[in-house]
């Protein structure tokens, strides 16, 4: 799950952004209305944690943005508002669910899955290809039915290609998929990835190939000769 996280406070950010991270998710952190709208329209994230007191505005503002983007997006907002007039306005807002700051991080993560789980989310359950499944709910992987632990990255790059199965994807794409915006992405890293993902594949006996379009990204096919 990739996560945009819109809080100014960045020792928060910071904390939450490394705790997201150890439990497997990707988080960018932005600080603004205006620097989540320019995230937002880049289309990649599956989530947003939203502040609602930001420097440039109420955060709720950013809801109907997301909307617009993609009509699923779940919102969870972050705030030490804690009145029932707030909460109330938040949901009615459009927000998907409200926690009042301080919070456990374990609470967090108890929302952020029931959020993923709910039926909006459900358009894109899973994809098959072979004998490699792909469940874009729960973010695994498996292979003949049993779960392939992958690492962060290999996970991120398999789903990308997923998404897009049969089609050529970008490198752009790809890169965009698996960093985060702090991230130096260095020139060989995505080949890097790519070959330890055909690896972990391979051993585990799944009957895909990841063609390398040269120049322009990678495609995820059925080997046809088993």
């Amino acid at each position: 799950m990739r996560i945009l996280l819109v809080e100014d406070d960045p020792d928060m950010a910071q904390a939450l952004c490394l705790a997201l991270q150890k439990h497997g998710m990707l988080a960018d952190s932005v600080a603004t209305l205006a620097l989540a709208t320019a995230a937002l329209r880049q289309d990649v994230h599956d989530l947003v944690l939203l502040d609602r007191q930001l420097p440039d505005g109420d955060g709720v503002q950013l809801i109907s943005t997301a909307r617009k983007i993609r009509s699923d997006m779940p919102v969870i907002l972050l705030t030490a508002r804690s009145a029932l007039a707030d909460r109330v306005g938040g949901l009615d807002l459009g927000a998907d669910d409200y926690l009042v700051k301080p919070f456990a991080i374990e609470e967090l993560l108890a929302r952020l899955r029931a959020v993923s789980r709910r039926p909006a989310r459900s358009s894109l359950p899973a994809a098959v290809v072979a004998n490699v499944q792909f469940d874009f709910q729960t973010h695994e992987a498996f292979v003949d039915g049993e779960v392939l632990p992958l690492p962060r990255r290999q996970l991120l790059l398999l789903e990308a290609l997923f998404l897009r199965h049969g089609r050529t994807v970008r490198r752009e794409v790809i890169q965009e998929a698996i960093y985060d915006f702090n991230d130096e992405i260095q020139s060989n890293a995505l080949d890097a990835h790519v070959s330890k993902l055909r690896r972990s594949l391979a051993e585990a006996g799944g009957r895909v190939d990841i063609h390398a379009i040269r120049g322009i990204g990678y495609m995820l096919k059925e080997r046809l000769n088993g």
